[in-house]
């Protein structure tokens, strides 16, 4: 019996290391992070049973990213933190000691020097004790500032996040294939152009200042001192007296927080420590966590038993992704019927067969419909040989490797359709347009675009602006009726004005975002800008200058930009379809000339509704106009949040609150700053 035992420990061992080395590096998903936490504590279990740790066992070290670069010993050991789900075990590990419990951000951790006010290094956590020097990338790594006011030796230690919205714009836009926001920060972090590494928008936020010349014993001043320095740190809460009601009420507000998407960036749990840094300071080392250090807090999934319907397979941009519909269960009170299986490797792993198949699943972190495992397999799980949308042959890719560069940079095996024009490939693109950003189009969804192109409505973005002539089919599908067919129509044709930069960023040309559309339009009108890029009218092809020198001296663009705008509107059919457009649009330029002063040097951040300004973007260009700058997140930096419901609990408000930062109606704003 005990050699069986220890031979599952070798199996749990080889599975969970192999696992969190995927994990802390970038590739795909080798197992959800339920199953690493049942067979983690399984592992625990055996050990306590058998009195035995073998070499390697992942309850004896901590997880580390290889990212490859100069080595760095770290001043102050960077050990993990011990897990519990239940909230009688942070009660009792507080001990009535005043705690502080904040989020546990889900990326890579960073720990960051300044010296004489000066950045010094950047270096990631590595194995806990010795880590990888990155300082060369802080300046593309936002969050992380050149100089601080403190003049000591300081050590942060943050998270590198990506927000789920720059996540799904970063996918759209590139079409590279990261199972998730975590997953693409950790890869990011490898790569050595700069550039690149800033073109992904990775946040470095600070969740503990490990050192200061500074007398602070207070964890929470401590943090309170990080925001006076500029930093935009973890969001917190303190629980002066912790027992279960207290402990349940502060996680209920940041489980809401989690339920409701208030939360930009991805979590994976809370952490809890105490406000007392020397009390903390006093507990021993176990294994590799420091028993008074902190405490991680993961949430309870609730896990539903269902039964596969069918395996759907939905093709988008350039990957068609197996979505398993099963029988709709209820899970954190909500209906669910269906959970992307991501790809093929995952339904392998997992052991997905045919309708009947009996699966469990949860919503992980409370957010997204997750398979953890198949109970019992029925039928066969088949690939399709042809695409659901066009019917073109599909094809399997397995991974890169020297001699295939342009397949999925994850390592996973995913489909692809073969017909470079199928409309599906579209849906990405047409998503961008009609988005906020872009063409700013209420009413029409992904899944609304993707109906449209099914049924042969949509092949181009102009013909958006045809679907007055299926105004009677969409007024009769499940799902609109007349009133909602109305309200798109009304949307569309107020997006036929549209102001130029959003028209070049809905055009999804590759590397071109908001900021960059700006800037090239800072420096050429919109007609001079498209006329450089084509040069030599229809002879699109003539020797002339390379593409990536034609708009590299704008501030801010560089070669790269430079090329992919260029040789996309070299391409004739991206030109022919833009002059198509641009029949349908009146394209403004606003003028963002300074024309005042009377907001400068102020930092304003604006949420919730605005009643006097035909909307947010509006106010904030007023602002602009007068001299201020618009923030999207409160931070120590931050003069001013606009919000017309003061009172609101919500996520910026508590922050401003915490941080003494006044919080204004708009007819306050007005009374100080309008003209």
């Amino acid at each position: 019996m005990a050699d069986d035992k220890i031979q599952r420990m070798r199996q749990l061992i080889s599975k969970l290391n192999e696992a969190s080395d995927a994990y802390y590096n970038g590739r795909s998903e080798l197992m959800t992070d339920y199953e690493w936490d049942q067979r983690f504590d399984e592992l625990k279990r055996l050990e306590s049973e058998t009195g035995t740790t073998l070499p390697d066992s992942p309850t004896q070290k901590v997880s580390e990213d290889s990212i490859t670069g100069q080595k760095e010993e770290h001043e102050f050991a960077a050990l993990s933190l011990a897990k519990t789900k239940q909230i009688s075990d942070l009660v009792k590990w507080a001990e009535a000691r005043p705690i502080w419990i904040s989020w546990k951000l889900d990326g890579l951790t960073l720990v960051v020097t300044y010296d004489g006010g000066r950045l010094t290094k950047v270096v990631t956590r590595g194995n806990g004790h010795i880590g990888t020097n990155i300082t060369h990338l802080s300046r593309s790594i936002n969050g992380i500032p050149q100089e601080i006011k403190a003049k000591g030796h300081t050590v942060i230690r943050g998270e590198a996040v990506i927000s789920y919205d720059d996540f799904e714009r970063f996918v759209m836009e590139s079409g590279e294939d990261y199972a998730n926001p975590r997953n693409l920060a950790s890869g990011s972090l490898t790569l050595k152009d700069p550039d690149e590494v800033k073109a992904r928008h990775i946040q470095w936020i600070p969740f503990t200042l490990v050192y200061t010349e500074e007398d602070i014993v207070s964890w929470g001043k401590r943090m309170a001192w990080l925001d006076a320095q500029g930093f935009t740190t973890v969001e917190r809460k303190a629980v002066s007296m912790p027992d279960d009601a207290s402990v349940e009420d502060c996680i209920e507000v940041f489980t809401h927080e989690v339920t409701s998407k208030q939360n930009p960036y991805p979590v994976d749990g809370l952490v809890v420590c105490y406000d007392d840094t020397e009390y903390a300071q006093t507990g021993s080392v176990t294994g590799h966590h420091a028993t008074r250090a902190g405490l991680a807090f993961k949430w309870q999934d609730e896990v539903a038993d269902t039964v596969l319907k069918e395996v759907e397979w939905s093709c988008a941009a350039s990957t068609i992704s197996p979505v398993a519909i099963f029988k709709p269960v209820e899970l954190e009170g909500t209906t669910v019927k269906r959970a992307s299986l991501c790809n093929i490797s995952e339904c392998e792993r997992l052991g997905i067969g045919g309708p009947g198949t009996q699966i469990s699943v949860i919503k992980a972190n409370k957010i997204i419909p997750k398979v953890i495992k198949v109970t019992q397999s029925a039928g066969t799980f088949s690939v399709p040989n042809e695409c659901p949308v066009c019917h073109a042959p599909t094809t399997i890719r397995y991974g890169r490797t020297a001699t295939t560069p342009d397949v999925s940079a994850s390592g996973t095996k995913t489909l692809h359709c073969t017909n470079p024009d199928c409309p599906a490939k579209q849906l990405k693109k047409l998503a961008r347009f009609v988005s906020k950003e872009g063409m700013n189009i209420d009413g029409i969804s992904e899944q609304t675009l993707s109906k449209f192109i099914n049924l042969g409505w949509i092949s181009e973005y102009a013909d958006i602006y045809e679907l007055r002539s299926h105004i009677l089919e969409l007024s009769r599908m499940e799902g609109f009726g007349e009133k909602s067919a109305s309200n798109i129509m009304r949307s569309i044709d107020k997006s036929r004005e549209v102001e130029a930069h959003r028209l070049l960023f809905a055009l999804n040309i590759p590397l071109c975002g908001l900021d960059v559309c700006k800037r090239l339009l800072s420096a050429y009108s919109l007609d001079d800008l498209i006329n450089e890029a084509i040069k030599q009218g229809d002879d699109l092809f003539a020797a002339q200058a390379e593409p990536k020198d034609v708009f590299a001296h704008v501030n801010g663009i560089g070669p790269e930009k430079s090329a992919q705008f260029v040789s996309w509107f070299r391409n004739p059919q991206n030109l022919a379809h833009y002059r198509h457009l641009l029949t349908k649009l009146t394209v403004t330029t606003p003028d963002v000339s300074t024309s005042g002063t009377l907001c400068a040097g102020l930092t304003f951040v604006i949420t919730g509704d605005v009643h006097h300004y035909k909307n947010r973007n509006e106010l904030k260009a007023y602002i602009e106009s007068q001299g201020g700058k618009v923030a999207s997140a409160v931070s120590g930096s931050t003069s001013y949040l606009i919000n017309n419901d003061v009172t609101s609990t919500s996520g910026k408000n508590k922050k401003a609150k915490e941080l003494n930062i006044p919080i204004i109606s708009e007819d306050e704003f007005i009374t100080k700053y309008q003209q």
